[in-house]
């Protein structure tokens, strides 16, 4: 088990985090008071790992930027 997770969001007064690919829930209280989504969470430490949670704001923004370069219109004229 890895002893990472990621903040996916917050319902109510629990936290639904992804360790290993899979959803786990957590009492907010649980998580550090400067917890937000997208943190990534040290389980062994219970510590936000700011490291970890720049790597992986930066995968996101890296697959964003790609995914909008793919989606230029088609050539040519069509009618809809």
């Amino acid at each position: 088990m890895s002893s990472k997770a990621t903040v996916d969001r917050f319902e109510e007064e629990l936290a639904v985090l992804i360790v290993d690919g899979r959803q786990v829930t957590r009492p907010r209280a649980e998580l550090p008071a400067e917890a937000r989504e997208g943190d990534v969470i040290d389980l062994e430490t219970g510590k936000v790992d700011a490291q970890a949670t720049e790597a992986l704001r930066e995968q996101v923004r890296e697959a964003r930027r790609r995914a909008t370069q793919k989606k230029a219109a088609p050539p040519g004229d069509f009618d809809l």
